[in-house]
């Protein structure tokens, strides 16, 4: 990491324009969802340097959060000014430069591959293998990185059990069973599983980091790790499961991806797909989210799931339960909160920054139901027995 000095309000960072007014094309795009710059309500944006403007003007999003782990801005309710901005949807109305580069974005989307296989372990060096300490501090005990089931849970350990619970009654999971996990993080699902229901996992993964933690964690269990790609995966397995991988697919691997799920899956198997939505159908992700937090990276719509699907698997189930995230993850800022004084020794305050800012505008993105957070039980055509939902 590199060494930087504090940039948060803490250091009371000498302002080259302090209080400068903003320009009236943003202030009035803001407005809109009730936020000012330099108000007196939590979710206002405090602007510390002028520059501030100039990027969100030139990037749009991407020179918002670019500015803000810079230090230029802060706002004492990062999540709820998200909330606020995204339902308006503000990002798409910033005009100038930042609708060039949106349009070089949906273009790079488009013409190119980026979750091909070659692309397929960047997101896995860039993200997940950030550090284990960060994650361990951050999650629950089980490591779950993903959603947690809140229908009961009052803790976001209790809320990670109900998941894990939840997924393997779905999957019907029966002793000696064969479970393909696609994309297994630390292990947290694949060691659940084979505690409680008596299965053999094979875990794919693309994180190194991931890879080692997760055979730790599930060592002396019938668990096998493997760092792979999903597309290189070879036999047949009686369930699939794949938690929080499907948003680095990419809408052009989408086709390839459930073609080699369904080749995998026994023909009276089920298959359990958990993933990010979007509320509608768009070309890319968030640039910031894209080049800082999970590169290459597409939410689904609830459509492209479906038409793509449609000549492979019966949906037998659609469980959405995406107001759960925003739960989630605060309860992960929180933690994350705690453990810096910890993790400072280690990390700087940049990278702070960017953390803080990755949770709470995911917070916010799930708070004004733009995110959504869903579970697909799939199967062939071939099953015969009737799916019964679980809730």
């Amino acid at each position: 990491m590199l060494k930087t000095r504090n940039l948060s309000l803490a250091d009371g960072q000498a302002s080259s324009c302090p209080r400068p007014k903003a320009p009236a094309i943003l202030s009035e795009l803001i407005e809109e969802a009730g936020v000012v710059f330099n108000g007196s309500s939590p979710w206002d944006i405090q602007v510390h340097d002028c520059a501030t403007y100039k990027k969100i003007l030139s990037k749009g999003s991407l020179g918002l959060g670019e500015a803000y782990v810079d230090g230029l801005w802060d706002a004492h309710s990062l999540d709820e000014l998200f909330s606020r901005l995204i339902h308006f949807d503000i990002d798409q109305k910033v005009v100038g430069w930042a609708r060039f580069r949106l349009l070089a974005a949906v273009l790079r989307h488009k013409f190119s591959n980026l979750q091909s296989v070659k692309r397929a372990f960047q997101v896995g060096e860039q993200h997940y293998d950030t550090g284990n300490d960060v994650f361990e501090f951050m999650l629950d005990p089980t490591m779950s990185y993903s959603c947690g089931y809140w229908e009961k849970a009052e803790t976001l350990a209790q809320a990670q059990l109900d998941k894990l619970e939840i997924i393997c009654r779905k999957l019907e999971l029966q002793p000696g069973e064969k479970l393909l996990e696609i994309g297994c993080g630390w292990g947290s699902l694949a060691r659940y599983a084979a505690e409680n229901y008596g299965v053999e996992v094979i875990g794919i993964t693309v994180s190194k980091e991931q890879q080692q933690l997760a055979k730790q964690r599930c060592k002396d269990l019938p668990v096998d790790i493997l760092l792979k790609d999903y597309r290189d995966i070879e036999g047949q397995f009686d369930k699939i499961v794949s938690v929080g991988m499907f948003e680095h697919v990419g809408e052009k691997n989408y086709p390839t991806y459930f073609k080699h799920a369904h080749r995998l899956l026994k023909d009276d198997g089920l298959f359990l797909l958990h993933t990010i939505g979007n509320h509608r159908k768009t070309k890319s992700l968030d640039p910031w989210i894209d080049k800082y937090i999970f590169p290459n990276g597409k939410l689904p719509s609830a459509g492209e799931i479906s038409s793509v699907v449609e000549d492979k698997f019966i949906i037998d189930d659609w469980h959405n339960f995406g107001q759960d995230y925003d739960k989630t993850l605060m309860a992960w800022m929180n933690n994350f909160d705690a453990a810096w004084p910890e993790l400072q020794k280690k990390y700087d305050e940049r990278f702070y920054r960017m953390w803080k800012y990755y949770l709470l505008s995911c917070a916010g993105y799930f708070r004004c139901r733009q995110g959504q957070l869903w579970q697909l039980v799939m199967s062939k055509r071939e099953r015969r027995e009737v799916y019964r939902s679980v809730r």
